[in-house]
Formats: C-alpha cells, sequence, structure tokens
C-alpha cells in the first residue's frame, strides 16, 4: 500500500517524538527527512542513525534534498518566528501542506475531533498549544449542548517537559489558546492559563476547564463531555477525567462579570483532566507534549488517507 512521505522540521523533543509516532503507529504516512539548524543536533543524529534523510541547513536545505519532490506533508515544530519563514517557502508549492505546531496561528486553528472537517482543503493547519489540544475538545463539547459565554482553561504541566521553545512562546500560548477557544471552542470570551509545576517527582500535565454557558439539561452535558473524551482517546489514550464534571447555578440576581461581556448568569461548568504521554520518546508525565504530537500525526494521517483515495 502506498504513504504519503513526511519530513519533520525541528529535531528536538516534540519532533522526535512525531517521528517516532509516525514510524510506529501512522497507517498512510511514511518517514521521510528530518530538518534542524545544528549539525550536533541529538535528534538529527538520532533520524540519520535510524536510516533517515537530514539537513541541518533549514528549510532550504530540504529543498535542495532530492526526496523533497515526493514530500507531501511538513510538520513544523520549531517556534512562532521560524513558523513564518517556513510558510513562506512551503506555500510556493501546491502539492504540499504543512502542519503547524507552533504557536504561530498563520493557519486556521484545528482540533481533530471538533473541527477536522473544515479543512479538508487548508494548506496550513495550526496545532493550537498543547492546552488548547486538551481543553478545546471539552468548551466545544458543553457548546453544543448550551451556548458557552466564557470558556477559560488553566493547563499545568511538568516544569521539566517546558523545553526553551515552549518557554520562549508563553505570551504566543496564552493568546493562541485563547483565541481557538472561542473560533473552535465556541466560547464568546476565551482565557488561558499556563502554570509550570517544579514538583519533583514531575506531575502528569492536568487541565482545568470552566465555562460558563446558558442553563440546560446537565445529563446532556455530561453526556457530551464523555462522548468527547472518547473521541480524543483514539489517538491520546491518556487522556482522561479526573474527576466528575462539577456544576454550580448563576441566578439571574446574581450574575459574575467577564471583562469584554459584562454580566452573565446561567450554568458554570467545570472539568478536570488528566493528560499521560504514551511514552513512545519522552517521558509518560510529557502530556502536554505527547497530545501535541499525537493530534498532529491523526490530522496528517487523516489528511493522507483522504489524499491517497483521490489518487
Amino acid at each position: 500500500m502506498s504513504k504519503i512521505k513526511v519530513a519533520i522540521i525541528g529535531p528536538g523533543n516534540i519532533g522526535t517524538d512525531l517521528m517516532i509516532k509516525v514510524i510506529r503507529l501512522a497507517k498512510n504516512l511514511e518517514m521521510c527527512a528530518m530538518v534542524g539548524i545544528d549539525p550536533n543536533s541529538d535528534g538529527l543524529a538520532r533520524a540519520q542513525r535510524m536510516g533517515y534523510v537530514t539537513t541541518h541547513k533549514g528549510i532550504d536545505g530540504l529543498l535542495n534534498l532530492p526526496e523533497w519532490k515526493d514530500i507531501k506533508i511538513i510538520f513544523d515544530a520549531t517556534s512562532a518566528k521560524a513558523h513564518a519563514y517556513n510558510w513562506g517557502v512551503v506555500q510556493q508549492y501546491p502539492d504540499k501542506r504543512i502542519i503547524d505546531l507552533t504557536p504561530a496561528a498563520i493557519g486556521p486553528f484545528l482540533v481533530p475531533p471538533v473541527n477536522f472537517d473544515a479543512t479538508h482543503n487548508v494548506k496550513n493547519v495550526n496545532m493550537v498549544t498543547c492546552g488548547g489540544q486538551a481543553t478545546i475538545p471539552m468548551v466545544a463539547a458543553v457548546n453544543r449542548v448550551a451556548k458557552v459565554h466564557y470558556g477559560e482553561i488553566v493547563a499545568s504541566i511538568a516544569s521539566k517537559s517546558a523545553g526553551p521553545g515552549t518557554r520562549a512562546n508563553i505570551d504566543e500560548f496564552t493568546e493562541t489558546t485563547a483565541h481557538a477557544i472561542e473560533q473552535v471552542g465556541g466560547a464568546e470570551k476565551g482565557k488561558a492559563i499556563i502554570i509550570l509545576n517544579p514538583a519533583e517527582p514531575p506531575v502528569i500535565m492536568r487541565d482545568t476547564v470552566f465555562t460558563l454557558s446558558e442553563q440546560a439539561d446537565k445529563a446532556a452535558i455530561v453526556d457530551s463531555v464523555h462522548k468527547m473524551v472518547s473521541q480524543v482517546q483514539q489517538y491520546v489514550p491518556g487522556y482522561t477525567l479526573h474527576q466528575e464534571i462539577q456544576f454550580d447555578d448563576i441566578p439571574e440576581d446574581k450574575p459574575v462579570f467577564i471583562e469584554g461581556l459584562g454580566k452573565r448568569y446561567g450554568l458554570k461548568t467545570t472539568i478536570l483532566l488528566q493528560v499521560e504521554g504514551a511514552g513512545h520518546y519522552l517521558p509518560a508525565y510529557a502530556g502536554n507534549l505527547d497530545i501535541m504530537t499525537s493530534a498532529a500525526m491523526a490530522t496528517a494521517d487523516q489528511f493522507a488517507q483522504e489524499s491517497l483515495l483521490t489518487t
């Protein structure tokens, strides 16, 4: 069976874990090239040992490889700034598409179980952030039962799982996630907070999702949330509810003030999540990185399947 060849730009922890996932789990993808800018990169060395073509000259080096003509999907696991340059190159090639794992948000946001169907012909999709991939499905799950006025997420990750790229993009993380809560999750107003927990031993990723929505059948919300959890678990098995869903009624005569929206009342829903990584390359506590690479690979695999079906 033919497969779609892929390249990964960024041989750090995320890029390396993504490579392992493509090799072990992908049904329609074939690992082809790993791209970096440091000739001494551990990720490049690992890819080379595994028999894949590498270059330390960035995307410009990738263009000069004979394999470039056959590569159809490029994963970008660099930085928001670098992605802008990389996309400027890739968009010149109509037969190629890029999956952005940075907070650049040049292309539309994509959270697989929520809005994959809206991205069939898009050449650049953005995977939001780790916090976004974990929590936006929950906001969307509530929103499909009752209109969400406000969605707030708090992502707590092990400090050890936050590399220099994550730390350099903290501002972009909060801004990108907040926008995606609105654009993909369906909330009128979104807010995102990230916590780097220095605890030893490192803690597993935990996420708290708060929504304030119109009043609705609580059992219907619980059912919607559990169905969405099952959908995410298809590509992130370690994605689970940490506790039962909690509800609080906000009465009309005691509304809460939300900046940018004014006073709102309705149903407050609290969803507590845990994301344990699969341990393919990264430690299990790094669920924040694992959910990004898993979502990106699942997206590319589906894109590849559609491409193969039409050729």
